[in-house]
């Protein structure tokens, strides 16, 4: 639901590809991945574990570890100086101006993300300092405590050890520690897995708060359709390593083009509705090392054609701003079955 207003396109990601190289040959993590993302704009990346949701995210700021290569395609980063930078030949110390200042990260798991055994108050001095050495530790740590009491954590836990605080605060330091440079740009990777239904709308309240008066776009990456829908402006639905449908998040809520988008909406029950039976999606994802010869989500969807298993297909505009990588959406193919639109009423009854 586009919320914002938007401005000139901040990321410019054009056939990005990511391959973990293993001792059995090379497994395509990410393949050909191309979207644009604009200033002050959620875009919300959805599908099932393994879709490669987070190797996407994590190669779009080069922060992908060994085996993890990124094989092929440009990250184009626009900055507000008109300079536009190519971050997949970059060095790490090449980097290092554009990270924190420009594009920060939000991992999903903060006991795993912060120093265990450093006060909070320190990491943040760390990161203030390191991307501005002329910052006092005095200073670093009054601003510490402003990007803490943004999130709603009181100043004084600057001195608090992560143990010493709950989930949900230590997840909100974590947002509070990316927003420490105010950068145009934050991926979130599921960042409130590990925090209980009421928490997570709490955080999430707080994001677009922050969002709203900061005006930085997101990359926001989870399993919750349903939060997506509620949060982000669009929607880029993941199977298989390849973005197989992309559009406004009414629209592929509504009106998708694709029965794997399809398949994940009516997975998730809707708030305001009657009781329905709720069915989960056939059979499991492909191997990666062996994927099919056609549309890898053939062999699960209930609607594929004989041309879906030899032909894979490519994605294509299907509406003035939607795109969608299925055979269903060619004209001059016959499809069997209910369309893939079947759409839900605002309130979420079957349409």
């Amino acid at each position: 639901m586009a919320r914002r207003d938007v401005g000139d396109v901040l990321l410019e990601v054009q056939d990005l590809s990511v391959d973990y190289l293993t001792l059995n040959g090379a497994v395509s993590a990410v393949s050909h991945a191309s979207f644009a993302l604009r200033r002050g704009e959620i875009l919300g990346l959805a599908g099932e574990s393994g879709s490669g949701k987070s190797t996407l995210t994590t190669a779009l700021l080069r922060l992908q570890r060994s085996p993890a290569v990124t094989v092929g395609g440009k990250v184009l980063y626009h900055g507000d100086d008109g300079i536009v930078t190519d971050l997949v030949p970059r060095t790490d110390k090449e980097l290092l101006h554009l990270r924190w200042n420009k594009l920060a990260i939000v991992m999903q798991s903060a006991m795993d993300a912060l120093n265990p055994v450093k006060r909070l108050g320190a990491q943040f001095v760390d990161v203030l300092r390191q991307h501005d050495p002329r910052m006092t530790e005095k200073a670093a740590l009054e601003r510490a405590g402003d990007l803490l009491a943004l999130s709603g954590i009181p100043r004084d836990r600057v001195d608090s050890f992560p143990h010493e605080m709950s989930g949900g605060m230590r997840q909100r330091s974590l947002i509070s520690l990316a927003l420490a440079c105010d950068p145009d740009l934050v991926v979130m990777d599921e960042p409130t897995t590990a925090v209980d239904v009421v928490m997570q709308r709490t955080i999430m309240s707080q994001v677009l708060r922050l969002q709203r008066e900061l005006g930085f776009a997101i990359v926001f990456v989870t399993h919750d359709l349903s939060l997506l829908l509620e949060l982000s402006d669009r929607l880029a639905i993941m199977y298989a390593g390849k973005i197989v449908e992309i559009g406004p998040s009414t629209e592929l809520y509504h009106h998708p083009s694709h029965p794997y988008t399809k398949a994940l909406r009516d997975s998730f029950p809707p708030l305001y509705a009657p009781l329905v039976e709720m069915r989960g999606i056939p059979g499991t994802a492909p191997d990666l090392m062996n994927l099919p010869k056609g549309c890898a989500f053939a062999p699960r969807c209930t609607r594929a054609m004989e041309v879906c298993g030899t032909t894979r297909p490519e994605l294509v505009q299907v509406s003035e701003k939607a795109d969608a990588a299925c055979h269903l959406n060619d004209p001059q193919r016959e499809t069997v079955g209910a369309g893939p639109s079947d759409a839900r009423s605002e309130n979420g009854h079957a349409a």
